[in-house]
């Protein structure tokens, strides 16, 4: 029988662990709440919303309208549980998750070309055929390197491509051995792309992109249309 959860108004409890279980107790897996009501629940209590981000360190899933869309500015879900941080010593944070300072992001987002990563969108630019400007932010990539060793690194990305690729894992090590095989011809065009840090994509590479984002039915058109099997 599992012990019953101490109480999220228990005041020797920190602000970090008082808001894990004002979510379990309160809110529940797959709700919403808002600011507000945060706040109202923890009146006097200062930093409190950074004490809620706190708890991402520790695999809690608290979405905002970054990451999911269909909520307001003013809301936030929560998704998932992670470490029961109330119990004694889980509510030490874990290697690599430190917050990510100011300093810290522009210096990534500098890196970066202050540009997404994962789809080479720059921040305010329109995504294709919406009036929707693009916002970038600093997402945590977990990479294997070569030797299947697994580190957690900084990359920046734009709020679709973040949502998107949440459980994203890179493998540098299948990078590295994919580059390797290149002929000599292909490894030059290679070379050429990461030293410009990009590639101009051609006419036929953006039709087959926008062939492939296009639903079964529509693909199937296009395929009638041009004589493909």
């Amino acid at each position: 029988m599992e012990a019953p959860l101490p109480s999220w108004l228990d005041p020797s409890l920190g602000t970090m662990k008082r808001a894990a279980l004002w979510l379990v107790s309160e809110v529940g897996v797959g709700k919403t709440f808002t600011k507000e009501q945060l706040r109202a629940a923890f009146p006097g209590v200062s930093q409190v919303d950074r004490r809620m981000r706190d708890l991402r360190d520790f695999g809690w899933r608290i979405d905002t309208n970054r990451e999911d869309a269909t909520l307001d500015s003013h809301e936030q879900r929560f998704v998932e549980q992670g470490d029961p941080v109330w119990l004694p010593g889980r509510a030490t944070r874990r290697a690599g998750t430190a917050a990510i300072g100011a300093g810290r992001r522009r210096e990534v987002l500098a890196k970066d070309g202050n540009m997404c990563r994962s789809c080479g969108i720059t921040p305010g630019e329109l995504y294709d055929g919406t009036d929707e400007a693009a916002k970038l932010d600093i997402a945590r990539r977990e990479v294997v390197k070569p030797g299947g060793v697994r580190t957690t690194e900084l990359v920046t990305e734009c709020r679709r491509c973040r949502v998107g690729g949440r459980a994203l894992l890179a493998d540098l090590g299948e990078v590295v051995r994919a580059a390797a095989a290149l002929s000599p011809s292909d490894r030059r065009v290679l070379e050429g792309w990461l030293d410009d840090d990009q590639r101009e994509f051609t006419v036929l590479d953006r039709l087959w992109s926008a062939y492939r984002s296009l639903p079964e039915e529509s693909r199937a058109q296009l395929r009638s249309q041009l004589g493909a099997t």
